[in-house]
């Protein structure tokens, strides 16, 4: 899954985000605030998200996978922020249930984030 997500927000292609999740996922956007449920859901935010950056370079790397369809992977990513032209770097981990099909069905990520020059 991470290579996808990786594509999709490095091109900003948030319908292909999108389509890394079933239709019912549920997605946990940091520790607090309710969860994103659904791929409208999912797509609204992602879009509000992705729309303000630009020059976007995604890494990652798994660090656990399970016989369940769970994994943990550490991911970063930098990027300009579209209206200041300042760069901000984010980095976290993601926790990952995938279903029968390899779209994600959970999806829980927490992250770090500092300007960088």
């Amino acid at each position: 899954m991470a290579p996808r997500v990786r594509e999709a927000w490095e091109r900003q292609d948030v319908d292909a985000f999108v389509a890394c999740f079933s239709a019912d996922a549920v997605y946990h956007w940091g520790p607090f605030g309710s969860p994103l449920r659904g791929h409208d859901q999912i797509r609204d935010r992602t879009q509000a998200a992705v729309s303000a950056q630009s020059d976007i370079v995604f890494e990652h790397e798994p660090l656990a996978v399970t016989q369940d369809g769970r994994g943990i992977c550490w991911w970063t990513v930098t990027y300009a922020v579209a209206a200041s032209g300042r760069r901000l770097q984010d980095e976290g981990i993601f926790l990952v249930t995938l279903g029968d099909d390899g779209r994600c069905i959970e999806f829980r990520e927490w992250w770090n984030e500092r300007e960088i020059d």
